[in-house]
Order: structure tokens, then sequence, then C-alpha cells
């Protein structure tokens, strides 16, 4: 397609995102206003599947996780398939002071907006509902059930205080310490317990003591869920739960390995019994440059020059784990007018903004215009291949 013709379709995109505006604020504003912690989600599921399926999509809905959803609209068209990733969790207390609103307002607008000329381009447009970034990263149950095959490219962003196309973020995983030993009263008789609890202080001061042989980016965290129940028993439970992060998937199995080490330590030290468990594991995200690069030129062609082409970096996201099977990106965008961090009270106040309102719009609009770009540049969505691969290759993906 010629570069005129594009450049029509792309002016087409910024007037029906401007046609539908009244949508994507509704979107922001209500899910702002309703909170929902990861997993329970069920208002802001049905309001997107709501106003989605009143532009044509059919709405299918994923097994065992009543909200997450994918929607298409009817029919195969030859050509790529374009995702748009929503999230729209919350966080407990703070509600949206991650800004989820926002990603799912503009990844609506997004999809949408490109939808409305899915007759005029080759191609495949996907909104795909993703729930419980914050708490359970249930992207990567959407990869196991397969909601991500035969998508060539996958584009979201995040409301940040910086708009940089360049984004990446920590491997974590969790893992969940359980000793077990035998109560006794501590005065009376401590000779006949096994102290769990000791266990659990042994395994803190182990990770201590690793972290000097750790290279900068590792990061552990951890809290006592279980730490006994009187003063007077020696404890016969203690329970911990640690996040683990790292700069990459493979560093990360390293250090996991080495934390795990820790524990049977403890544990042999201790005379316990020691169990261990894990529930999440996100990948780092991986931003695909040359779809990144389009992003930040169409954003440019908005009028918007306040990028930033510095790396950013949020902690971790399930967006990580998507970004190492199909190419990706994660940009953050501007919503706040000073310098405020994540998951606090300003940063909560700056997503349910008008400003912030106003840059959901002019996100959506160069996303969509990047999908413009993939939609009729075949040699485009070659080089965007070529450099997942290249990027992958040497990955344990």
């Amino acid at each position: 397609m010629d570069s005129n013709a594009v450049k029509s379709l792309k002016n087409k995109i910024d007037e029906i995102i401007d046609e539908i505006k009244s949508d994507i604020f509704d979107v922001a504003d209500r899910i702002y206003e309703n909170p929902e912690i990861g997993g329970k989600e069920f208002n802001a599921v049905n309001l997107l599947t709501d106003k989605i399926k009143k532009y044509g999509f059919e709405i299918n809905y994923i097994e065992d996780l009543p909200t997450a959803f994918v929607a298409k609209k009817s029919g195969f068209r030859n050509g790529p398939t374009i995702a748009y990733i929503l999230e729209y969790d919350a966080l407990p207390e703070l509600g949206h002071a991650c800004g989820h609103n926002i990603i799912a307002s503009t990844s609506f607008g997004a999809g949408i907006a490109l939808s409305i000329l899915s007759d005029q381009i080759k191609g495949n447009i996907v909104l795909i509902g993703t729930p419980a970034e914050e708490n359970l990263g249930y992207k990567t149950l959407l990869i196991k059930k397969g909601v991500f095959n035969d998508i060539d490219v996958a584009m979201m962003i995040h409301p940040y205080d910086i708009t940089t196309p360049y984004v990446s973020s920590l491997a974590l995983q969790d893992i969940e310490f359980s000793f077990k030993g035998k109560p006794s009263h501590a005065a009376v008789a401590p000779h006949l317990g096994v102290n769990a609890l000791d266990a659990l202080i042994l395994l803190f001061n182990n990770i201590n003591a690793l972290r000097q042989q750790l290279k900068s980016d590792v990061r552990i965290h951890g809290i006592i869920t279980d730490g006994g129940k009187a003063p007077n028993i020696i404890p016969d439970s203690a329970k911990a739960y640690f996040f683990v992060r790292a700069l990459n998937k493979n560093c990360l199995n390293e250090v996991v390995e080495k934390v795990i080490n820790c524990g049977k330590a403890a544990e042999i030290a201790t005379g316990t019994t020691l169990s261990y468990r894990s529930s999440i594991k996100l990948d780092d995200l991986v931003t695909n440059k040359i779809l990144a690069d389009r992003f930040a030129i169409n954003l440019k062609g908005l009028g918007y020059n306040e990028i930033s082409y510095e790396q950013g970096f949020i902690g971790s996201t399930d967006m990580g784990s998507v970004s190492y099977i199909i190419p990706s990106i994660h940009p953050f965008i501007n919503i706040a007018k000073e310098k405020i961090d994540l998951h606090t009270q300003k940063f909560c106040e700056a997503a349910g903004s008008n400003y912030a309102k106003e840059m959901s719009l002019l996100a959506a609009k160069a996303l969509a215009q990047t999908g413009i770009d993939v939609l009729t540049d075949g040699n485009l969505l070659g080089d965007i291949k070529k450099e997942f691969y290249n990027k992958n290759k040497d990955k344990d993906v």
C-alpha cells in the first residue's frame, strides 16, 4: 500500500477515535470508579464486553477464568493478526494506583477503531481481556490455554509519569516455604520440641548471607505469614512467602535454586520438614524495538514530542511472558504532570484525571496507527519477527 493510502487510513483512525471518545472515556471512568482486585473484575468485564459487542465483535470467555475474554469479529481475513491487550484489575485499598483503567480504555479504543477499517486492510484484530496482572499473573495461564496462538504481534500501553517506547521488567517467581516441626512447652520441655520458627528465621538469614554473591539486578523480598501461635509454645508450623526477581528468565532460574537451597539448609540444621511451592512465574519483558519505534513515530506524527528514549522499567509483569512467545510492546504513557510513583495514592488520583483520559485517547490513536503499519507493510512485519527471533534464539523459551 502506498504512503498516501496509509496516511489516509491513519487520518481515518484519528477521526474514528474522536467519534468514539465517549465510549473510551466511559471505560476509563467506570473502571476507575469501581476498582476490583485480580480475578474478581466482573463489573469491568461486563462493561467492556457489552461495549465491544456493540461494535460487532463476538466474545469468547475462557474456561476456568471467568474474567478473561477474547473478542474477535466473525470470519478470518488473510493477513496478520494483531492483539490489543486489556488489563482492568485494581490494587487492594489503593484502587487504580497502577492505572489499569487507562490500559483498558486505550486498548479498547485502538482495537475498535482499527476494526472499523477492517474492510480496507488485510488482517485480523483481537481484543484480549487479561485479568489479575497485579496478583496472579493470569496471562501465563492464557498462554497455556492457547489464547495467544496465531497472534502475530501484541500491543498495550502502561500509564506512568514519563512517555517512552522502551520498557523492560524483571523476571519473577514466587516461593512459599512451609516448615513443620513438633510442638512442646517452651519453658517446661523445650528439648522435646522441634522449632519451625527457628528454621524460618534461618531461611531469612541464609538468604541475607546469599545476597553478597548475587548480581545487582536480583531482588529477593519476603514476609513471614505464620510464625507460631504463642510464645510459650514451640512453633510446630512456620511459613514465609517470597518474590524472587532477576534480570532475565535464565538468571531467575539460577537464583531460585539458590533460595530453595537456603530453605533446605535450614531444614537440615533444625530437624524440621520443609515443603515449598510456586504458583507464579513471570518472564522478563522483552520490548520489540522495531515495533516500539513505529509506535513512537506515530506518537510524534500526532503532535506529541515529550518522548524519552531512555529505557523504562517496571518491576515485573505477566506481559513479559507474552513477549517471550510473540513480538510485543508495552510502552509507558505519561498521565501525570509531576514525577510520581506507581502504587501510590497520588498515582491513583492521576489515573482518574481528565489529563489521563486525554492521554489514553492519544495513545489509542498511536496504537491503532501502529496496527495500520503492521497490516499494510509486509516488510515491517518481517523485520519485527526477525528481531524477535534473534532476541529469543539464545533464551530458554
